[in-house]
């Protein structure tokens, strides 16, 4: 049986795609390779958004090399931002590349797929699942890839569209995306109800300004598509991401706070605290009708976190601007922040603004002050929760250790709990110490839903001792080397 890794870099949009193909792959026979040694076809889904995304994936493709110059008949395929960014010289580039596919080709890979995997099959194996897959039926490949811990079900993607039209000058999405487009509601609702039969617990709606969502064909907005969603009774937890501050009308703020199964946690990205910097960045919005989007929303939604995007050492960003920033986050508006330092990207207005960019050395010190900033808010609020006891959705391993479970509670704030025998997906969850990053707890009792009464478990193990961030960092310094890493 054929086998395929994909790799992904970039945000929750390339996660979905990333599954999508998977997907696409199972039902054709293909199985979930473990490591890119033992992979047929190894897929990467690239990224764009800041030049240390670029580098990052050429230099994953160069490693892939050795992989096909060891065995020639390995497929190398490139899909994603900088496959459609790039998509003219990548050919020259990386010549031992097989495919290439753009942003909105991921039907065509998937075709692809279909036509290689004849290539990789023995015909005298004569095992089910080759036969199964020399007959067109995927149902072997999927029951043993859905066995594999690293492709779990409990939470899933659902793209709802693609593109943006807001043309942020910082931003390359329009360019290798598209304007915006949004999916018929029925395309989504078929999503989602596949997502649920396949198992999993909490949808995750996606789009590159989410809340801008209106359906083409019968004029539903996002607040309707949220309601729909959160009407499915297989559906326990809901969230949602990214969405844009303009999009956020009183209906849609009003839907947040009426629906249950929503994800207590609002991402609102702010980017700038200054409107001298809102308005290079072509952000649409001043920092008091951001103030006043804030204030709305906690009117609807008092025990919700909040969390941001924050940009330093914008093109023309003086000291005083950046103090504008750091001011706003020093108030403890936000939970959580993710902070990065400017990067130009090829095609957008701001990476020509080159004799208004601001040094290194510079950029780094904002990022730290920001960054220990924000930090202290985090922490405060994670110490917040211990001696409470939360619900919390397993994720999996911990990426740190694979003896200990990686879980969200409804905040989406990850609490790693000991690894041990658990009869349900959600744990109830003693918090017993907070850091930046997150938190470590004791599992008390499991419960095979959200809303269900929970069982006690056999047996209470310790408290964890210590704790190694588990997350990826807020603070992506993608520029300079000596930023502060701070987990998010």
């Amino acid at each position: 049986m054929p086998s395929i890794y994909i790799q992904t870099f970039g945000c929750q949009m390339n996660e979905a795609d990333s599954e999508r193909v998977l997907r696409g792959a199972l039902s054709l026979g293909y199985r979930a390779a473990e490591t890119p040694e033992e992979a047929d076809v190894l897929v990467l889904n690239t990224c764009t958004v800041r030049d240390n995304a670029e580098t990052r994936a050429y230099g994953r493709i160069g490693q892939w090399k050795a992989i096909k110059a060891q065995d020639p008949d390995v497929k190398l395929v490139v899909m994603g931002c900088l496959a459609e960014q790039d998509r003219d010289v990548m050919p020259n580039k990386v010549s031992y590349v097989d495919a290439i596919f753009g942003t909105k080709e991921i039907d065509a890979l998937i075709e692809r797929l279909g036509e290689w995997h004849g290539r990789f099959v023995d015909e005298d194996d004569g095992s089910e699942a080759s036969l199964a897959a020399l007959e067109g039926y995927g149902s072997v490949a999927h029951d043993e890839a859905d066995a594999d811990p690293r492709w779990g079900n409990l939470r899933a993607f659902v793209t709802v569209q693609q593109g943006c039209s807001y043309y942020c000058t910082f931003c390359i999405v329009p360019m290798v995306r598209g304007r915006f487009e949004d999916r018929a509601v029925e395309a989504v609702m078929a999503d989602v109800r596949e997502r649920l039969d396949r198992g999993a617990r909490e949808i995750m709606l996606v789009g590159q300004t989410v809340n801008h969502y209106r359906c083409p064909q019968t004029g539903a907005r996002f607040a309707d598509l949220l309601e729909m969603v959160a009407a499915e009774e297989l559906v326990e937890r809901l969230t949602f991401i990214s969405p844009h501050p303009n999009d956020f009308d009183e209906r849609t703020l009003r839907t947040l706070g009426a629906i249950k199964k929503l994800n207590k946690r609002l991402h609102l990205p702010l980017q700038s605290a200054s409107n001298h910097m809102l308005k290079r960045m072509n952000r649409k919005y001043t920092i008091e009708q951001f103030r006043a989007k804030v204030a709305e929303f906690r009117a609807h939604c008092p025990d919700w976190a909040l969390t941001t995007d924050l940009i330093v050492a914008f093109p023309g960003e003086t000291e005083e601007m950046f103090e504008e920033t750091l001011a706003y986050v020093e108030e403890g508006t936000f939970q959580n922040a993710y902070t990065f330092i400017y990067s130009p990207r090829r095609g957008t207005q701001a990476a020509k603004w080159t004799e208004q960019f601001v040094d290194s050395g510079v950029a780094g010190a904002r990022l730290r002050r920001l960054a220990e900033a924000q930090d202290r808010h985090t922490r405060a609020y994670h110490e917040s929760f211990v001696g409470r006891m939360e619900r919390a959705l397993i994720v999996g391993p911990s990426k740190k250790d694979p003896n200990r479970y990686a879980a969200k509670i409804g905040q989406n704030v990850t609490v790693i709990v000991p690894k041990q025998h658990l009869d349900g997906p959600w744990l109830d969850v003693r918090i017993d110490k907070a850091y930046t990053w997150g938190m470590l707890g004791t599992v008390l009792a499991t419960a095979p839903h959200a809303d269900a009464p929970a069982t006690p478990v056999a047996r209470v193990l310790p408290p964890l001792e210590g704790g190694a961030p588990d997350e990826g960092p807020v603070v992506l310094d993608l520029i300079a080397h000596d930023a502060v890493a701070a987990p998010r």
